[in-house]
């Protein structure tokens, strides 16, 4: 019987898994389920091949389950272990159980049926990642750290390595190339797995170079790196924080594809193409064998014919500009494939339980169209996240529609399309050049060639569709944070009595009750949620506020007492007064707050700028904030606004008084 419902076979091209071995099956337990696959899978890839797509439900609707939403994972028999689906090994014989899940019947570990996890997304903290409130052990030192191990990051590596520096090369996935094979060639280039293949056979032969795969790297500041990685020793997994402490930083991060915004964008079914081309060309896996594509970017058209070659069935492409024009877009037509340019998707729903999705595209009234698996493409952000956790800062880019980095950091330098490159020929200069900036060698002019937009017409703003009547959430990003659109409001005779609000009572994303990612930023900006001045602000701000915490002495100690050093992040410097101060913050009722929501004397106030304080991390059943000098007395109760609800909460002063907002030199 196939247990593997979801994986293409063998004779499927480039979408047939380069990654996984087929000779090798094996089979392992999540919550007490059987989940087929074969070596060189990750837990994710075989959970998907083996049929379950859906992460759980967020307010009675079903959201996908992908390697951007899905919900940390242990070892059953050692819980307090949290893994990542993404970078976690399948391993034969392995019994793993989800952290996020409201357990409810036991028997339901056995039982639970059908394509889904389970997860109870109401809840605030469901998809939290628990490691990024644990304090680092010493890990390798080097000369340079490079955070990402595309084609940029490895260029870099190589660089560094030549002059005679230890570099230690950070890969997040469980293998090193990054995404260039989905954005083609185009004339001059060798073929991408060319490209990659030469870089990382380069990177083999060098001893000075340390590749660190499965390592997720998560704060950072001059000097230091924290990462969670994950190793397999003699068959067990065994997850770790390592604090990397090195003289320069490279941040080769990449770009975040966007999330076009419409009702059901994060129905199952529902994927962005470059998650899609990830899990297809590494694992072979591809649900369903028909497929809609909406796009504003050219290099959907490219996963559209790959995925043509592999036996999937493309009913159209549906691109929101007007007059596309590109290589790939003329080789798709020859293709056979449909093309309907100037359409964008205004709605998915669930065809029919268990069954495929219903598109509602082009004018109101048409008739929807039916597809297994609707693929997405809203174009491309730098991924900026780490870039703005050590201190940096970035602007709003009209013309591409995206934010960028801008200034300089010591001893961090942007290489890659996370520095606005735009071909994988910059990308490998950028890398180099990088290199040289941090160590203050000559520089050349990183060559970028850039097609003339009258044959490759560049990518257009993410298409938005939002109606009062929507009945699913429309979200801002694909990732944890289910930051939702707000919905367009009916007008009534009444609103002359009220501030301007949205639906959900959002006047701006600074509002928004939760972190955010870079990518909800730029979404804001296109909804008018954001400024476009405004928005590096609002990014530096409120994206991803990760506090650098170090080692405690015992557990007991992390529990009760501030860790020794919290790393203030630079942009939180004076927002609450020169004299700030460290406190602990403690809920009336047993919770876990969140890192980022905001501070303030009384309940009834929520303005940003009204709040004395934030939460920096959780801290066992409390939190360490940052809080406002005149605020900082023990006893006083405090509102704390998280998930857009107010909680009531105490301070407390410990043995030792209250910390120094200017943190101490070493982490």
């Amino acid at each position: 019987m196939k247990t593997q419902f979801n994986r293409l076979g063998s004779d499927a091209g480039t979408f047939s898994g380069s990654a996984i071995d087929r000779s090798r099956p094996l089979r392992f337990r999540l919550d007490g389920r059987l989940v087929s696959g074969f070596a060189g899978d990750s837990v994710l890839s075989a959970v998907l091949a083996s049929g379950i797509d859906i992460l759980g439900r967020y307010r009675d609707t079903p959201l996908g389950l992908t390697p951007g939403a899905h919900p940390p994972i242990a070892p059953a028999r050692e819980p307090h272990h949290a893994l990542s689906m993404t970078r976690t090994p399948a391993i034969d014989g392995a019994d793993f159980v989800t952290l996020s899940r409201r357990r409810g019947n036991p028997l339901e570990r056995l039982f639970r049926p059908g394509r889904s996890l389970g997860i109870t997304l109401d809840e605030a903290h469901a998809l939290d990642r628990p490691w990024r409130t644990l304090p680092g052990e010493a890990g390798p030192e080097s000369d340079l750290v490079i955070i990402g191990g595309g084609v940029a990051g490895m260029s870099a590596a190589l660089a560094a390595a030549k002059l005679g520096l230890a570099v230690l090369l950070v890969e997040a996935g469980l293998h090193l190339g990054g995404h260039s094979g989905l954005f083609g060639t185009q004339e001059g280039e060798n073929a991408p797995e060319a490209d990659m293949a030469r870089l990382r056979a380069a990177i083999e032969a060098r001893d000075a170079i340390i590749v660190l795969t499965g390592s997720h790297a998560y704060a950072l500041r001059s000097g230091l790196v924290r990462i969670h990685r994950i190793e397999t020793v003699d068959g067990a997994i065994r997850p770790r924080v390592l604090d990397l402490r090195t003289r320069h930083i490279v941040l080769a991060t990449g770009s975040r594809e966007r999330l076009p915004i419409f009702a059901g964008n994060r129905l199952p079914g529902v994927l962005g193409t470059l998650d899609a081309y990830e899990l297809a060309s590494r694992y072979g896996v591809w649900p369903g064998r028909t497929a809609l594509v909406a796009t504003s970017s050219n290099v959907a058209y490219r996963l559209a014919m790959l995925a043509s070659d592999a036996g999937i069935a493309i009913g159209r492409i549906l691109d929101s500009r007007a007059h596309p024009s590109s290589r790939f877009i003329e080789f798709s037509r020859a293709y056979g494939i449909v093309q309907v340019p100037g359409a964008s998707v205004r709605g998915v729903d669930i065809a029919r339980a268990g069954g495929p999705i219903s598109v509602q595209a082009g004018p109101s009234g048409a008739e929807a169209l039916v597809t297994e698996r609707l693929l997405v493409c809203g174009g491309w952000q730098p991924d900026l996240t780490l870039w703005h956790i050590a201190g940096g800062a970035s602007h709003w880019h009209a013309e591409r529609h995206r934010l960028e980095a801008v200034g300089s950091l010591d001893s961090i330098a942007l290489a890659g399309s996370a520095a606005g490159c735009m071909t994988r020929q910059g990308c490998i200069g950028s890398g180099v050049d990088a290199v040289n900036a941090l160590l203050g060698r000559a520089r050349k002019p990183v060559v970028d060639p850039v097609i003339d937009p009258l044959y490759e017409s560049p990518d257009a703003p993410p298409s938005i569709a939002l109606s009062a009547d929507d009945a699913a959430p429309a979200f801002l990003d694909g990732g944890r944070e289910l930051l939702r659109a707000p919905l367009p409001r009916r007008r009534r005779w009444t609103d002359i009595f009220r501030r301007e609000k949205t639906a959900n009572g959002l006047a701006a994303l600074s509002e928004a009750p939760q972190p955010l990612t870079i990518c909800d930023v730029a979404g804001g900006v296109d909804l008018g949620l954001v400024p476009p001045g405004a928005a590096g602000i609002v990014a530096q701000e409120r994206v991803a506020l990760i506090a650098l915490v170090a080692p405690a002495s015992s557990p007991e100690a992390m529990e009760h007492d501030l860790p020794a050093a919290v790393e203030i992040p630079d942009y939180l410097r004076g927002r609450f007064g020169a004299e700030a101060k460290l406190v602990r913050i403690v809920p009336d009722t047993a919770r876990q707050l969140s890192s980022g929501a905001l501070l303030y004397r009384r309940s009834d106030i929520s303005r940003p700028l009204d709040a004395v304080g934030v939460i920096l991390r959780p801290l066992g059943e409390a939190a360490i904030a940052l809080i406002a000098a005149d605020a900082a007395q023990a006893g006083l109760p405090v509102s704390v606004r998280d998930q857009g609800r107010p909680i009531a909460a105490r301070i407390e002063i410990w043995e030792g008084g209250v910390g120094n907002p200017a943190g101490p030199e070493t982490a």
